[in-house]
């Protein structure tokens, strides 16, 4: 079996003033069905690069990404279809329309791939406690609110896998929590794995891995009160 995401001695670097800056120095991260793996690291550290690159949306200086065992290129015809049917993408921004209604945002993927998912769209609504937001306005909804319509639009083509980057960074702490136990509990129900890019350490203590990244490299690291159990 084949992870459902990988990358292989991962590079990416960007011009600056001062000089070329490698943000990203051999990369491997592997993540399996229905796994949690919080990527942490401090702030310009090039957490949201790497989940930019695994998700295809950019284009990597040397090594590779690979879905289900498969090697991605950005810049090959089709990638966005094979992205849509594999991997869920949440942002800190939900992008949602403002011009759609609730359900209308979260099955609006089902619509470009040309699949009916109205079903699936408000099973995830009702999962998330938003059942009777189905035909409520974005304006209408708090940012928590937003964050999760925007976890359920990532998840109804039934992704194997959620890219998460920082999706609660502008929430209050309440509202991160529920956010996060949201994305985790409907991932794994439907066997996605997620990734999910974070500076807070404390709101995914309970994830399978921690990986942190500095200075261009991974390495993982002890959930937060793992020593003690």
């Amino acid at each position: 079996m084949h992870p459902v995401l990988e990358s292989v001695d991962l590079r990416k670097g960007y011009p600056s003033p001062q000089g070329r800056v490698e943000v990203l120095r051999g990369v491997d991260l592997r993540v399996e069905q229905a796994e949690v793996v919080a990527v942490l690291g401090p702030s310009g550290s090039g957490k949201s690069t790497l989940l930019h690159l695994m998700a295809g949306l950019d284009g990597v200086d040397g090594g590779e990404v690979r879905w289900a065992g498969v090697r991605i290129d950005p810049a090959a015809p089709g990638l966005a279809a094979r992205r849509a049917a594999h991997v869920g993408l949440v942002f800190q921004h939900h992008y949602l329309l403002s011009e759609l209604d609730v359900i209308e945002n979260v099955t609006l993927p089902g619509r470009i791939a040309g699949r009916r998912v109205d079903d699936e769209g408000r099973a995830l609504l009702e999962a998330m406690g938003l059942a009777d937001r189905a035909r409520a306005t974005i304006h209408a909804l708090s940012g928590g609110e937003r964050q999760r319509v925007a976890v359920a639009r990532a998840l109804v083509l039934g992704p194997s896998v959620v890219l998460a980057d920082e999706p609660t960074g502008s929430l209050d702490r309440a509202s991160a929590h529920a956010v996060y136990q949201v994305l985790r509990t409907a991932a794994n129900a439907r066997g996605a794995a997620v990734v999910i890019v974070t500076h807070d350490e404390a709101l995914v203590a309970d994830a399978d891995r921690h990986v942190r990244l500095d200075e261009g490299r991974l390495a993982v690291t002890e959930p937060l009160g793992a020593a003690g159990a």
